[in-house]
This record gives C-alpha cells, sequence and structure tokens, in this order.
C-alpha cells in the first residue's frame, strides 16, 4: 500500500483553522480582569455590595430621623409614609413599586423559569437601584432613591398607570409616572418635578443613574457570563460593548438606547432623546467568591439630564427575552444587541440561518430542526466537499512524479520548485485547492458558532439526554473540575469530537507519515482538532456539539459516497496524464513566479561563475 506524504498545503489549512477556532473561543471566553483598569478597588467593593447598609449600626429608623433633621424644610421628601408596597400583575410581569425611591423593587418575568426551575427574576432583592440626584440652590443634594413616594394607581383596559409623588406639598413635587401595558415587555416611565424650580439649582443638571447586579440564570455561570454584556447603541447606527471580561468603564457620547444584556434576557433603557454624554460601567462579579456564584456582572450608567427649569424627562423600559424576533418588532435596532457575528457573518445568521431555523422549528422540534438544517447546509456545501476531495485524488496520482522529481533535483531547491510547479500546471491540479475549500468553509463555521449560543429559542428545549439545548448536556457530575474542561462530562462534544477525528484521518491518511525536517508530523493534526472540539465545546451549548456532531458525520457519508460512487480514480489519472502531454502557457501568478525564480537561478549561476 502507498504511504502518503506530508501534504504542507493541507497542514496549513487546517493549523489555519485551528488558530481561528482558538481565537474565536479566546474572544468569548472569560479572560483575567485587567490590571490597568480604570474602576478602582474601593469602586469594586461598593458596587458589589448589594446592601448598601449592611455594615451599618444604626436602624432604619434613627437614619430615617436623621436625614429629616438635617434637610430642614425638605425633610418632608425623606419621612417615611404608611404606603405598602405597589404590587401589580400583567401578561408578562409581576411587578413590585417600593413607596421608598419610587422604584420597581420586583419584576419577575412569568412565562420563565431559571435553572433552579424558580421563577426568573429581573428585578428583586435590592440587585437594581434607580435614582435621580438633584441640586438646591443652597448647596445640598437631593437623592430620590431615599425619597419617599405616594404611589396612584389607575388600572385601564390596556395599561395600568401607576403614579408615585415625594411631595413638599400640593404644589411642590416629584413624580415617577409609569405605564405598564397588559401585554407586552416595553413599558414607559417618566420623571418630573412640579414648583420645584425655585428650590432647585438649574445651572446643575440633575443626573441619572441606573445600576444593576445581573442575577445567574443558567447553570454554567462561565459561559453565561460570555454571553452576558453592556450593549448600547449610539450615533445614527452604531452598536459597541464594554468588555466581556474583566471590568471595563468608558465615557460615551450620543447614546440611542442601553442594554443590560444577560445572555437570554436583557434590561434595556431608551431615552426620548440621545444621551448627550454617559458613563457607563460594567464590573465581572461572577469570580467574587463571597456572592456565591449569585450573580454574572453588574451594570452602571450615570448621564446629565437636560432641564431650563423644571424637570421632564421620557423614558423607555424594556425588560424580556434576548429574542432577535421579539426586538426586531420594537421601533430602533435593539436586535442589535444580539452578537448575532460581525460582517458577513453576522449577514448570514440573520439572512439565512434565522428564517430557516424559524421555518424548521415552526412544525419540527428543536433537535430535529438542527439535524434538518445540518443536511441543508451540507449538502449546499458539497460543491465545496467534491473539489477538496477530487484535489485530494489528483496530488496523490501525481506523488510519484513529485518524489522522481524530489530525488532528480535533491540538491536544487529552485530547480525542483519550478519543475513541481511546471508538473501541477501541466497536470491541472492545484496544491492549494486542498485547503481553499476549508478556508471557504470557515464563514458558515464562524456563522453558526455565533447563531446557536444566543438563539432564544432553544432555551429550555430538550432533545434526546439534552433537558436544554442552549446549555451542556451533561452525563456525568465529575465532583471537580479539570482545567480548560469543566466539572462534568457533555456528551455531544465527545460524539463530535469521534466524528472529527475520522473525518480527519479521512482527509490525512491513517498510515504512518515520515516527518520532515522542519515541519511536525501531520498525525499531530489527526489528534489537534478532536481535542480542542473536546475541551472547548464541553461547556457551551449543546445544540452546537449536535450541528458540529451530524455535520461531521454527514462530511464523512459524503465523501465516501463521492470516493466510491461519483469519481472515478482511472479517469482522473488518464485525464491527467493527458493533461501533462500538452504544453500548457503559464499566466498570471504562476507565470511571474516562475519568472522569478528563473531569475533567482541566473542569479545562483551568476554567483558560482564569480567565485570560480
Amino acid at each position: 500500500m502507498e504511504e502518503k506524504k506530508f501534504d504542507p498545503y493541507q497542514f496549513i489549512g487546517f493549523i489555519l483553522i485551528a488558530l481561528i477556532l482558538t481565537w474565536m473561543l479566546y474572544k468569548n471566553g472569560p479572560a483575567e480582569d485587567d490590571p490597568n483598569t480604570k474602576i478602582t478597588n474601593t469602586e469594586q467593593v461598593d458596587s458589589q455590595n448589594i446592601n448598601n447598609d449592611i455594615n451599618s449600626t444604626q436602624s432604619d429608623s434613627l437614619i430615617q430621623q436623621q436625614k429629616v433633621a438635617a434637610y430642614g424644610d425638605l425633610g418632608s421628601l425623606f419621612k417615611s409614609i404608611d404606603q405598602p408596597v405597589v404590587s401589580l400583575k400583567t401578561d408578562r410581569f409581576n411587578l413590585e413599586l417600593n413607596p421608598k425611591g419610587g422604584q420597581i423593587s420586583k419584576l419577575i418575568l412569568n412565562s420563565y423559569e431559571n435553572y433552579e426551575d424558580a421563577p426568573l427574576p429581573l428585578i428583586s432583592e435590592d440587585n437594581t437601584d434607580f435614582n435621580i440626584k438633584l441640586n438646591t440652590l443652597d448647596g445640598r443634594v437631593l437623592n430620590t432613591h431615599d425619597m419617599y413616594f405616594n404611589p396612584v394607581i389607575r388600572d385601564g383596559a390596556d395599561a395600568v398607570q401607576v403614579e408615585m409623588k415625594a411631595s413638599l406639598n400640593a404644589q411642590q413635587y416629584i413624580s415617577f409616572s409609569y405605564s405598564f401595558p397588559k401585554n407586552g415587555n416595553l413599558f414607559s416611565f417618566s420623571v418630573k418635578t412640579i414648583g420645584m424650580s425655585a428650590i432647585l439649582n438649574t445651572n446643575l443638571a440633575p443626573e441619572l443613574s441606573w445600576k444593576t447586579d445581573v442575577f445567574r440564570n443558567s447553570r454554567s455561570i462561565d459561559y453565561e457570563n460570555r454571553y452576558t454584556e453592556f450593549t448600547f447603541g449610539y450615533e445614527d447606527d452604531r452598536v459597541d460593548y464594554l468588555s466581556l471580561s474583566g471590568n471595563d468603564e468608558e465615557t460615551r457620547e450620543n447614546i440611542r438606547w442601553i442594554s443590560y444584556r444577560q445572555h437570554f434576557f436583557s434590561a434595556i433603557l431608551i431615552p426620548e432623546q440621545p444621551i448627550y454624554e454617559a458613563n457607563i460601567r460594567s464590573i465581572d462579579l461572577s469570580g467574587d467568591q463571597s456572592l456565591n456564584k449569585r450573580y454574572t456582572k453588574s451594570f452602571t450608567t450615570n448621564y446629565k439630564l437636560n432641564t431650563g427649569g423644571d424637570l421632564n424627562t421620557n423614558l423607555k423600559f424594556y425588560y424580556g427575552p434576548t429574542d432577535y424576533k421579539a426586538l426586531k418588532k420594537l421601533e430602533g435596532d435593539l436586535e442589535t444587541s444580539i452578537p448575532m457575528g460581525w460582517g458577513i457573518f453576522g449577514w448570514i445568521n440573520r439572512v439565512l440561518f434565522l428564517p430557516l431555523f424559524e421555518f424548521l422549528s415552526s412544525f419540527l422540534s428543536y433537535g430535529i430542526a438542527i439535524i434538518v438544517m445540518t443536511i441543508i447546509v451540507r449538502l449546499a456545501m458539497s460543491p465545496v466537499t467534491y473539489k477538496s476531495y477530487v484535489s485530494q485524488i489528483k496530488m496523490k496520482i501525481l506523488r510519484p512524479d513529485i518524489e522522481v522529481i524530489n530525488n532528480k533535483f535533491k540538491d536544487d531547491a529552485v530547480k525542483r520548485q519550478q519543475e513541481t510547479m511546471s508538473l501541477y500546471s501541466r497536470a491541472g491540479a492545484n496544491p492549494m485547492s486542498g485547503c481553499v475549500p476549508a478556508l471557504l468553509q470557515l464563514p458558515v463555521f464562524y456563522a453558526l458558532f455565533s447563531f446557536f449560543p444566543v438563539a432564544f429559542v432553544l432555551r429550555d428545549k430538550s432533545f434526546l439526554w439534552a433537558d436544554d439545548l442552549s446549555s451542556y448536556d451533561s452525563i456525568l457530575d465529575l465532583g471537580f473540575s479539570i482545567p480548560f474542561y469543566g466539572d462534568h462530562v457533555s456528551l455531544f462534544p465527545i460524539l463530535a469530537s469521534i466524528a472529527i477525528f475520522f473525518y480527519t484521518q479521512m482527509t490525512t491518511g491513517q498510515q504512518a507519515m515520515p516527518q520532515q525536517p522542519g515541519m511536525p508530523n501531520m498525525k499531530i493534526i489527526i489528534y489537534l482538532m478532536p481535542l480542542m472540539m473536546l475541551f472547548f465545546f464541553n461547556n457551551y451549548a449543546s445544540g452546537l456539539s449536535l450541528y458540529y456532531f451530524v455535520s461531521n458525520l454527514l462530511t464523512i457519508f459524503l465523501m465516501l459516497v463521492i470516493k466510491n460512487y461519483i469519481i472515478d480514480d482511472t479517469k482522473i489519472l488518464a485525464k491527467i496524464e493527458e493533461n501533462k502531454k500538452k504544453p500548457k502557457k503559464a499566466g498570471g501568478f504562476s507565470a511571474r513566479l516562475q519568472k522569478a525564480m528563473e531569475e533567482a537561478e541566473k542569479q545562483k549561476n551568476a554567483g558560482k561563475g564569480r567565485r570560480k
């Protein structure tokens, strides 16, 4: 049996794929904190302190009495009132509004549960603080989260209206107005000051602060944290992000919306007018052991409100699933907060894979829909597979001739390369065509790599042993953690690794491959790719691993069909022999390369003549 030799072009193709895969996983993976972060240790401690008064030895009542006394004529704003928490329920939310601060103290999504099968809260247990800071003419600072508001509720046909008032008197008060639709995740909010212009310093603009410590909602906090991100739209149509890993802080201008994306759920602030300038901040809480892996990140936004007298600002908030279809229906470009991939990769997902998967899942189970979509993608890519395999056959047939050239010109590298390229040209073979088809598949590979982890429709959808296609499909809990692998064993990545192992064997050969000087043995590739798949995908969405498993099985099947029923090695050999007999003039890049090598050969010979 003929021994397959080392093909450097295939090696380059596989290495490029491995490097790109590693870069993608590194880009989406956790990283260490930046030692040059703008956020000081003191600020980190403050932001991670879920209860600001946890270390206080004073009672709430004493603090409240001191505030009332300190603010004198404004003390009534901070005087506790005998008002219960306002409880509301819509088709989408269970809500509570606290008289203290006039803000939402609980918001639970009715239709969803977290990884513990408990109700899924986006706001609860003081994880969110909303505050308006006002400055008085005599230099005092008023914070609305310290004030007490009287609620007035109006239950309409389409929405529930709640107005919260913190009053000095009937003519002077601060008003928070909410409008919660009976059906929908987008609600309105407005803040006004009535008759307060004689008290407030209009030269110092009020400042809005919105802070949220994001709850963990998935089994793998590390995986969820990779897709929990501070996202914002700015200028006319641009979108940017704060760092996914570690801590990050920036000051940005002309912001249209701000999204606290929590992988599969989002809290989005939409101002009536673009924000002129905002200080935005993201802090990673997932590694803080004192928080017991309860939170992934902490997000904070601070910006000045425009005012020329009494304050009058209107906002909208979206609390709900990070679902491309749902966000697309809303005004603006909120769907761009979902990382569908950049450039052509995002285009492929939005235009091709998203509509295709939506269509298939409308009448198939989600696991079967993934399999059918995989079949469609592989059939669409089958011409590339065919070209790749034909190239391998041609290179195999030409190998004896190449060996003859190598032996004949073993001491003349330039001449050896000239003769080899001449052989390729006359035979109609291209050594680069072995790796080019693999590179052509990278846009599809990366697009699907971006698609499955953010596909909201896969959340809580089961298939075979996987009870959630948006999370890993653990079949064994190890009880300890293996670096880069995790504390469990997922089955789909194992199956995908086995499939890619056999596919790589088919493309690189299973016989012994002698190692050439300066180049690693090709057998390394046979084991490198499956190991990367096994380690990197153990914590990824099982839907993604299912796709790669089925995709590699189909590729193996297509290559066997092409080899046994479509390609005739004898005919290809006859065609190559016929082409070799025909003189073929090199053109384009080949001609320039040939000419450059001839010039190099002349210079080499001239140098030898002078030395003689």
